[in-house]
């Protein structure tokens, strides 16, 4: 389980995250949906444990992201918005380099490795050197990087940014195997249809706050609304296009 209490994190004069407190719990899929600058990057960057709030508490499975950090890392799995990979290692090369990062070796690494390149249908990419690869199948190498070490959190930002439509849709599929699996799963989309089609809980970010949280259902009760593109722009008290 994921956890923020009140959370503020400023970056000189400009307010990131203004009093952000959430829960994000095991067996379900919670996205974080705000248009740009609602905080919603610098609040997986926290968790990623890249940077420090100024106050407040971020936990991981009870674990705190500044005081316990390699407890946290070893039970986040994380998909940043940049996917970078080592270009002259095969598929296989770097999803087993990050596995060993993660003290994982022999059988047990190799059993992982041949599973995530099942889940993720990459059997014709899976020892053909990254160098060249496109953006859905670079994607695919991340992801299974993210997830070689089997983590019970899995944070994932933008995660079907750049995939054509059969990608996208796969993509959505093993999002939806990891919930089954008991897994708790944080994402933040842009993409009102794959947060609807997806999402358990959903947590509204405008301006560094938390301005709305609930099923996809609750957040059209709260504001009246009948879609959840409608919800949103009202629980953000913008037009403004999402991000």
């Amino acid at each position: 389980m994921i956890a923020f209490d009140g959370i503020h994190k400023s970056f000189g004069d400009v307010v990131a995250l203004d009093g952000v407190s959430f829960r994000a719990e095991d067996g379900k899929i919670t996205g974080l949906l705000g248009p740009n600058g609602a905080g919603k990057t610098t609040a997986l960057r926290i968790l990623y444990t890249v940077i420090d709030q100024d106050s407040g508490t971020a936990t991981v499975d009870g674990f705190d992201t500044h005081r316990e950090r390699q407890q946290v890392q070893k039970r986040i799995g994380a998909l940043p918005d940049a996917h970078g990979l080592y270009p002259r290692l095969s598929s296989r090369e770097n999803i087993r380099y990050f596995g060993q990062l993660h003290g994982l070796s022999g059988s047990e690494l190799e059993g992982n490795i041949d599973e995530l390149i099942g889940l993720l249908d990459m059997a014709d990419i899976a020892d053909r050197r990254t160098e060249g690869f496109s953006t859905g199948q670079r994607v695919k190498v991340a992801i299974a990087r993210a997830l070689v070490q089997k983590p019970q959190n899995v944070l994932l930002d933008e995660p079907t940014s750049g995939l054509d439509v059969p990608s996208t849709r796969a993509m959505r599929e093993f999002i939806r195997r990891l919930r089954e699996r008991g897994v708790c799963v944080l994402f933040s989309s842009h993409i009102m249809q794959e947060v609807a089609a997806l999402c358990d809980e959903i947590l509204v970010m405008s301006r560094g706050r938390l301005v709305a949280g609930g099923t996809p259902d609750e957040l059209q009760r709260q504001t009246g609304k009948e879609t959840l593109e409608d919800a949103f722009v009202t629980a953000i008290g913008s037009e403004e296009g999402l991000s």
